[in-house]
């Protein structure tokens, strides 16, 4: 770790705060200048999804570079932010006021230290109202989840508070839509097999007159589904011989009284379960064959990812960061 002050370090490298907006003109300007506060030299992006109370006008006014995003989701303002921005370093953070400002140079100085392309800020409550239960019991399922299929290096998956390097950013698969964009950026980490880290970091409470736009039940269905999807797609070997696995054993369960029937007797009178055991282990093995031929795809689409990444450059590791850039 070096020991030059955050500041001193970060101040020489492009940094690019991004802070996705819907509806959070009740904190935004304070988010604005807190972070100018900490990172005088990066250029902060507010990007508004159609906010109704003059969000964008507030960020702009406290002099952020302002833009817009007609496609409703935080999915869809982190993706066009990542392809539209470019910097060395980007950190990723909401406009409603809860994430600590003051923590943002040391996690830059980390991911730079240390050679990352990702560092998490960790959420701590500082109080009952900052983290709902609701949320945080869904936060740690859903992150057991991830680590049991992905790979456990993460205790908080789901939260907004990340930096980047380049290298991530412009090797991200942009394809969330909503808040589900948390899981997918942390899954595609552990995927490519990136250096991350995470550090513990304050959580406020909302400031009044912000609403969370957070629906526990319908973002919690919505990040589910998509860790099953990003099972099928990252991992199909393991996601088809699941299926194989229930249809299998539905057709062994079937097949039982009617061959212990048919050894009895002599006799299979119950023709339509037969067939239907018969057609479900057929499906079964179908199934385990599909997996085999797309995990191949898989493996195949894996490789040509990481060479793309790869073949992006990283930030020095024995020099000063700034000096490469001439």
């Amino acid at each position: 770790m070096s020991n030059v002050h955050p500041r001193a370090q970060t101040d020489l490298i492009r940094i690019a705060v991004l802070i996705p907006c819907f509806n959070e003109a009740a904190a935004i300007e304070k988010v604005i200048f807190e972070f100018r506060d900490v990172l005088p030299d990066a250029q902060i992006y507010v990007y508004d999804n159609n906010s109704t109370d003059g969000t964008a006008t507030i960020a702009r006014n406290a002099g952020a570079l302002t833009r817009y995003e007609s496609t409703q989701g935080k999915g869809h303002v982190v993706c066009r932010m990542f392809s539209e921005i470019d910097a060395d370093v980007y950190l990723l953070t909401d406009g409603d006021g809860t994430y600590d400002a003051a923590s943002a140079p040391g996690l830059i100085l980390r991911l730079i230290s240390d050679q990352l392309d990702m560092v998490c800020g960790a959420r701590i409550a500082t109080g009952s109202a900052a983290y709902r239960p609701g949320h945080r019991f869904g936060n740690r399922l859903l992150t057991a989840l991830v680590a049991a299929i992905f790979g456990s290096r993460f205790r908080d998956m789901l939260t907004g508070y990340r930096v980047f390097s380049r290298r991530y950013v412009k090797s991200f698969p942009a394809l969330s839509e909503g808040f589900e964009i948390e899981t997918q950026l942390t899954v595609h980490a552990l995927e490519m097999r990136m250096r991350v880290a995470e550090i513990p970091t304050p959580y406020f409470e909302r400031p009044v007159g912000s609403i969370s736009k957070l629906h526990t039940v319908r973002d919690g269905w919505r990040i589910l589904r998509t860790i099953v999807y990003l099972l099928k797609e990252e991992r199909p070997l393991t996601f088809f011989s699941a299926i194989c696995g229930v249809l299998a054993a539905g057709s062994v369960l079937l097949a039982v009284p009617v061959v212990a029937e048919y050894i009895q007797t002599g006799l299979v009178p119950r023709f339509p379960t037969a067939i239907l055991a018969t057609g479900m282990m057929l499906l079964a093995f179908l199934s385990l064959a599909s997996g085999l031929i797309v995990d191949t795809v898989s493996h195949g689409r894996r490789e040509m990812k990481r060479l793309y990444y790869l073949a992006l450059p990283p930030l020095p590791a024995d020099e000063t960061p700034g000096e490469r850039r001439g």
